[in-house]
């Protein structure tokens, strides 16, 4: 007899979480321990039940995916944590697998690559599927933004000015315009319009 696979689910939307335990029935050797619905359960749950695999959304209300998943392995080093989520930005990639995550799958895939993801993982792998490899491969090429650089870039997605910025962030217009260059030329683009479609695309910034 292979040993149960003892599994959490960590989703939001009650649908989708509710089909993933659906189908998660229907395999003998996995067991669904938990479902949370937000970050903080996620930690809360997994501190109680210990599971084998944890299945985490990324955009999670009250902590995201990200924290969760940090804030997991902070307390249980050996956690193993596939991220299923619906973002394939290069950004959101690189967060997650740098918070430990050991998987990366997009909630198109079918179910067939969704258990096999689970037991790779289960066995010490990691599962990266080729588009998610691509997309990271481009991210770890790329320099990073600072601090100061992504509150700027936050603001110019809201599309405030120039001085609003400035305002906003208790800094000068000439150190907002000398923060926007260099955002430009580390996104690889030539205006605010395109810096912010860049950053959307890219999960360097969430629209609320």
């Amino acid at each position: 007899m292979a040993k149960t696979i003892r599994i959490m689910i960590v989703e939001d939307h009650q649908v989708v979480r509710q089909g993933l335990v659906a189908l998660m029935k229907t395999v003998p050797d996995i067991s669904v321990v938990a479902e949370a619905s937000n970050g903080d359960e996620a930690i809360q749950l997994h501190a109680q039940h210990r599971p084998d695999i944890t299945l985490m959304d990324l955009r999670l209300p009250v902590r995201s995916g990200v924290d969760a998943i940090t804030a997991i392995r902070q307390k249980d080093s050996g956690a193993k944590i596939i991220v299923l989520t619906t973002y394939d930005g290069d950004e959101d990639i690189y967060r997650a697998l740098q918070a430990g995550a050991r998987g990366y799958l997009l909630k198109g895939m079918s179910a067939e690559e969704l258990l096999n993801a689970v037991r790779e993982v289960q066995a010490g792998r990691t599962h990266i599927p080729k588009l998610v490899a691509e997309r990271l491969a481009e991210r770890m090429g790329g320099p990073d933004l600072t601090v100061r650089e992504l509150d700027v870039l936050r603001l110019i997605v809201k599309g405030k000015s120039n001085k609003e910025i400035g305002t906003d962030l208790n800094i000068t217009e000439a150190t907002v315009k000398t923060h926007i260059n260099n955002i430009l030329g580390k996104l690889g683009v030539t205006d605010r319009t395109q810096a912010t479609t860049t950053a959307i695309q890219r999960g360097i910034v969430h629209l609320e």
